[in-house]
């Protein structure tokens, strides 16, 4: 039986113990779907879900290990269950560096482009 927050540590998901731990407390782990603490059990054929900057990895334990291992190692203790991330490109607009506050009618066309009210704020 090995706790999640140092079997996250040890299959290099986090670079370091403590910040497995703060992970765990922040409810950014799951285990079978549920909640857990930092020492809660992880065991062979559970399915742990990782939020990673916005995104779920979803992780089914093969095997259990208390020690950091290498890379090659570490992923035979998981499968990788993650659905691919969609690729979305969004260009942002961008003013030319010293070009100074946009004019108003540069302000009306960015506010088309994003969808806002123009006229939210307006007394008349």
């Amino acid at each position: 039986m090995v706790r999640i927050d140092v079997w996250l540590w040890s299959v290099r998901q986090t670079k370091s113990r403590t910040l497995a731990t703060n992970e765990v407390k922040a409810g950014h782990v799951r285990i079978n779907d549920e909640p857990v603490k930092p020492s809660s059990p992880v065991r062979v054929g559970d399915t742990v879900r990782y939020r990673v900057r916005g995104f779920d990895r979803i992780l089914k334990v093969e095997r259990e290990i208390s020690k950091r291992v290498g890379a090659t190692e570490a992923r035979q203790c998981y499968t990788d269950l993650t659905p691919p991330r969609p690729d979305i490109y969004l260009p942002l607009p961008r003013r030319d560096r010293g070009a100074g506050r946009p004019t108003k009618k540069e302000r009306r066309e960015l506010d088309r482009l994003f969808g806002r009210n123009p006229n939210f704020g307006h007394m008349g």
